[in-house]
C-alpha cells in the first residue's frame, strides 16, 4: 500500500493499455506478452493475476453455482495440480478458506462428473494456481500467473533480523526519481536489499533475472520461445558510471550483504563495508541517501531517539549539497533529526503505517539558500502535500509511542528517553490503577456468586429439595475458524539464471 502510482507508472511504461488505480492493486490489459513481461520486468508488483471470471454471489452455493460454468478443461487436466488461494472482505463470507473450498469443490466435481475422476491439490507447488478475491458480494477469480511472490527475487543467500521487503525498497528508490544519475548511499544497508534494488535500477535491469520459475510455465499455452526472448534480451540494459556504497556497524550485516551482492553479479557496482554512521562524512562525489533506520518495532537500540538525533546531525553537517530520504515510523524519531523535509509520503512497512521523508540539505540558513535561488519544495511536491486524506485522520503513527510507554517494559528495554522519576510515577500508577481493578473483579465475582447460590436454592426448592443431577460442565466459547559485474552469458535461460544467481567463479 501506497506504491499504487509507482506500479501503474511503470506499467505505462512498459506498454500496458487502460491502466488504472485501485486499493492496493493496479489493473491493466495487454497481450501474452505483456503478462511475461510485467512478471520479469516490474520492481513494484507482487503478483500478477489474469482473471477468468466474475460473479455476484450472495451465499457459498452461488459460488460454487459460478464456479461451474466455468469449462475448466481449458486450464487443467487430470495430470495437473492445483491450489486455490483466497482474498474476502465480505460480512457474507467470513472465512476465506471455506471460499477457497467452495471453488476447489465446484472444479473437482465437474471433472468428477465428467470423467470419473478429479485432479489433485497441492499447497506447496501446484501447477495451476488460482485466485478468488471477493469484495462483499462481488467476486473474482483469476489464474495466478506468478506463483511465489515476485519480491522474492532470488538473490538473497542470507537474510538478516527485519529485512526491507524488496518490492518496497524498489519502491522507494523510484519515488526519489533516482535512475543512476549519482551516487547511491545506504549508511544503514543490513542485508543490502537497498543497495541491489538500485543496482538494478541503476543498470535497468529486469528483477526478473534470478527467478527460477514463474506460474505461467507450466500453463497449457505456455509460449517457452516467446519467454526466452524476454530473458534474453539485454537490449535496454545500461551503463552506470557511478557507484553504490552500503555501510552498517554490524560485521554480520556486512558479510550477508557482501554475500547477496555477489550473488547477484553486482559487486563491481557495489561496495559494502563496516562503519557506524556517526562516523560518516561528506562524499565527494554528487550522492543520494535513502536508508531505513531501525525504529524500535522489530528492531531497536539502546538509545533510539539518540540514533535518529545523531542521523540529523551527520546529514547537516555531512551531506550539504545533496538529498537524502528516511523511512521512519515513529513521529519523535522524525523530530530528533531536527530537519524540514520537503516531502512526507505514506508508506506501510508490512503491517506498520510509516513515512517516507525527503531531506534537502544545503550549507547556510534557508532564508539565504531561497535568496540564492534554492527549490527547497518543488511544485509538485506542494501539490501533493496539499493532498486531502494524505494521511489518515486518527493515525496511529503519532500515537503508538504513548501507547508503548504505558508498558513500563517497553520503557526500560526499548526506549531510553524517560527520566527515572517519570518512570517510577508511572509505575506506581499502573500498579494503583490495576489494585483498582482486581478490587472491582474480585467485587463482581462474589456478587455473581451469590446470586448463582440464590438462583440454587430457589431452583432446589421447586424441585422438591433434591438435588438437581450434574451435568457435564462446558466451558469456554466455541471456537470459530473465521556477480563481478560480468554480464552473465545468455546463451540460454538456465545458464544466465545460474551465472546471475550465483556470480561468476572470479567473484
Amino acid at each position: 500500500m501506497g506504491l499504487e502510482p509507482v506500479l501503474a507508472k511503470e506499467l505505462t511504461q512498459l506498454g500496458a493499455d487502460d491502466v488504472q488505480i485501485g486499493r492496493r492493486m493496479v489493473s491493466f490489459t495487454g497481450d501474452k506478452e505483456l503478462m511475461y513481461r510485467a512478471n520479469f520486468q516490474l520492481h513494484t508488483a507482487i503478483r500478477i493475476l489474469k482473471p477468468i471470471s466474475h460473479f455476484r454471489a450472495l451465499s457459498a452455493d452461488d459460488v460454487y453455482a459460478e464456479v461451474q460454468k466455468i469449462d475448466w478443461s481449458d486450464y487443467l487436466d487430470l495430470e495437473r495440480t492445483f491450489s486455490v488461494d483466497s482474498v474476502v472482505f465480505s460480512e457474507e463470507f467470513r472465512h476465506s478458506k471455506f471460499v477457497a473450498y467452495k471453488v476447489k469443490d465446484a472444479i473437482v466435481d465437474q471433472f468428477r462428473e465428467r470423467t470419473g475422476k478429479r485432479p489433485n491439490i497441492s499447497v506447496t507447488n501446484p501447477d495451476i494456481r488460482l485466485n478468488i478475491h471477493v469484495a462483499e458480494d462481488q467476486c473474482t477469480l483469476s489464474l495466478d500467473s506468478s506463483g511465489e511472490s515476485l519480491h522474492r527475487r532470488g538473490y538473497r543467500q542470507e537474510s538478516v533480523e527485519a529485512p526491507l521487503n524488496e518490492v518496497l525498497a524498489a519502491g522507494m528508490i523510484l519515488m526519489s526519481g533516482w535512475e543512476g544519475e549519482c551516487d547511491f548511499i545506504d549508511p544503514m544497508c543490513g542485508s543490502g536489499t537497498l543497495l541491489i534494488e538500485a543496482a538494478l535500477i541503476a543498470h535497468n535491469m529486469a528483477p526478473g533475472l534470478f527467478r527460477k520459475e514463474y506460474a505461467f510455465e507450466k500453463w497449457p499455452d505456455f509460449d517457452a520461445d516467446l519467454f526466452d526472448s524476454i530473458y534474453n534480451d539485454d537490449s535496454q540494459e545500461r551503463e552506470f558510471h557511478h557507484h553504490i556504497y552500503g555501510y552498517d556497524i554490524d560485521i554480520k550485516a556486512v558479510n550477508t550483504a557482501r554475500l547477496n551482492v555477489k550473488a547477484a553479479g553486482l559487486t563491481s557496482t557495489i561496495t559494502v563495508a563496516e562503519q557506524d554512521f556517526k562516523d560518516f562524512t561528506q562524499p565527494a562525489e554528487k550522492s543520494i541517501i535513502i536508508t531505513n533506520p531501525p525504529y524500535g518495532e522489530r528492531i531497536s537500540t539502546p538509545d533510539l531517539l539518540g540514533t535518529y538525533k545523531m542521523i540529523g546531525e551527520r546529514l547537516k553537517h555531512q551531506f550539504r549539497d545533496n538529498d537524502a530520504w528516511v523511512l521512519s515510523y515513529r513521529e519523535e524519531c522524525f523530530d530528533q533529526i531536527g530537519l524540514k523535509p520537503s516531502i512526507k509520503i505514506p508508506l506501510y512497512n508490512g503491517s506498520l503505517e510509516c513515512e517516507f521523508r525527503k531531506y534537502q540539505l544545503f550549507d547556510g540558513k534557508l532564508k539565504t539558500f531561497r535568496a540564492e535561488g534554492g527549490i527547497v519544495k518543488t511544485e509538485e511536491e506542494k501539490r501533493q502535500m496539499a493532498e486531502k486524506r494524505r494521511f489518515k485522520q486518527h493515525r496511529e503513527f503519532k500515537k503508538r509511542l504513548d501507547e508503548q510507554e504505558e508498558n513500563e517494559e517497553a520503557d526500560i528495554r526499548s526506549f531510553k528517553f524517560l527520566s527515572m522519576e517519570r518512570r517510577q510515577e508511572r509505575k506506581k500508577e499502573y500498579r494503583t490503577e490495576r489494585t483498582a481493578e482486581r478490587r472491582e473483579e474480585r467485587r463482581d465475582d462474589r456478587q455473581s456468586r451469590n446470586l448463582d447460590r440464590g438462583k440454587g436454592r430457589e431452583a432446589r426448592m421447586r424441585n422438591g429439595g433434591k438435588p438437581f443431577e450434574k451435568t457435564p460442565h462446558r466451558s469456554g466459547h466455541e471456537r470459530f475458524d473465521r556477480s563481478g559485474g560480468k554480464k552473465p552469458y545468455r546463451g540460454s535461460r538456465d545458464a544466465g539464471r545460474k551465472d546471475r544467481r550465483f556470480g561468476n567463479e572470479e567473484d
